[in-house]
């Protein structure tokens, strides 16, 4: 018992200086890369290469002067921050980043808590966080706020079902909840972006529009909205809302790393999946997972400067008319293949089985993408002016 405390511990205080510290230096990489991407330099003053940016930037924030509307409700406006802030960091307890790492006590599991449950403690944590939102919105007695917190709240509605939706497909073919031996079935065989590619699909645009990043960052639009839910903050309970859309795009790719890319599991090898660990396999198995999320954080900063903003009605229309809908038809067929392939034909998860899922992926993603659409669902003011 004293052994598992101690290791509890430290693997908390391990995760989270890493997710503070790499979510301070994403601030920096997103701002190297837009520059990159739009031809300029990008901050390159303070520190080599601009490295020390972040921390010039957050002792800035911690100087600055904390305001404090005069009608604004004093409790709630200060309790918002930490309402958005604290479920981001929570719910990446669950995620298993590596294997199991060989002490002279006992092995110690790479995850801060390996719950039955992890996968619904990521969904019931994830959605708390739009609570901040919301009442950072209503508490600060700005309509610009108001409807910015009033708009979170309708995107997590619209977004959050699909999403959840999209990973009954994966708890299907994986046949357990636990975020370890979801990983353990694809590093068996092929990883599950492959059976379940349209699945992926719908996950990872859930995702960008329930961490409020471009095209879906309606709820803090600075063309409608000044700032949204954010506009009377400043100071570090600002800087508070940053962090904790950092820490979901960090959260969320690693989820989506963990369900579709076979987590730490390293690709072509079988070597790292099995007894007995060591601590090299613990250090390339972190490396690969690192590396998976690094790839898949570039992708949000790639979207964020390559495509416009939706429309609001655009927003809503794409969440109950198309995601809704294929999240729910998907699951139904994406059922029946698996029960007919596991229970009739006896086929056990391997690379037939995958093969197969694939091949009805293909099948499925063809009148979809090439014939569904056509500028007609999600094009908007293209379908109108055609009309």
């Amino acid at each position: 018992m004293t052994f598992f405390l101690v290791s509890s511990v430290i693997k908390i205080i391990v995760v989270f200086t890493v997710i503070m510290v790499g979510v301070a230096l994403l601030t920096l990489a997103e701002r190297r890369i837009c520059a990159w991407m739009q031809d300029r330099l990008g901050p390159n003053r303070v520190g080599p290469q601009g490295l020390l940016q972040p921390a010039a930037d957050g002792l800035k924030n911690l100087l600055k002067e904390e305001t404090l509307p005069a009608q604004a409700d004093k409790v709630l406006f200060l309790l918002a921050p930490a309402m958005s802030f604290v479920p981001a960091l929570l719910t990446f307890a669950v995620i298993p980043f590596a294997t199991p790492l060989p002490t002279p006590w006992g092995d110690v599991e790479m995850v801060v808590a390996n719950l039955p449950v992890g996968f619904l403690y990521i969904l019931a944590f994830g959605s708390l966080g739009v609570y901040g939102i919301v009442l950072a919105g209503w508490a600060s007695n700005n309509k610009y706020s108001l409807l910015g917190g009033l708009r979170a709240s309708a995107q997590m509605i619209s977004y959050e079902i699909a999403m959840g939706m999209s990973t009954v497909a994966v708890l299907l073919l994986a046949g357990n909840v636990t975020l370890s031996e979801v990983v353990a079935r694809q590093a068996q065989s092929i990883w599950f972006v492959f059976p379940l590619s349209l699945a992926y699909f719908l996950f990872i645009v859930a995702a960008f529009a329930e961490t409020n990043r471009l095209p879906f960052d309606l709820p803090e639009a600075e063309g409608e909205l000044i700032a949204g839910y954010h506009t009377e903050y400043s100071a570090m309970k600002f800087s508070m809302f940053y962090i904790a859309e950092y820490s979901n795009m960090v959260t969320a790719s690693a989820l989506m790393t963990t369900l579709f890319f076979g987590g730490w599991d390293i690709p072509f090898t079988h070597w790292d999946n099995t007894p007995p660990w060591s601590p090299l396999k613990t250090v390339l198995t972190l490396g690969m997972f690192s590396l998976k999320v690094i790839g898949f954080l570039f992708v949000y900063i790639w979207v964020r400067w390559t495509l416009p903003r939706f429309r609001y009605d655009q927003l809503m229309a794409l969440g109950w008319k198309v995601m809704l809908p294929l999240a729910l038809a998907y699951v139904t067929v994406i059922a029946t293949a698996i029960w007919i392939l596991h229970e009739q034909l006896g086929w056990t998860y391997g690379t037939r089985f995958a093969l197969a899922l694939f091949g009805l992926n293909v099948l499925l993603a063809i009148p979809l993408f090439f014939v569904l659409d056509r500028g007609r669902i999600v094009a908007g003011s293209v379908a109108e002016e055609r009309a």
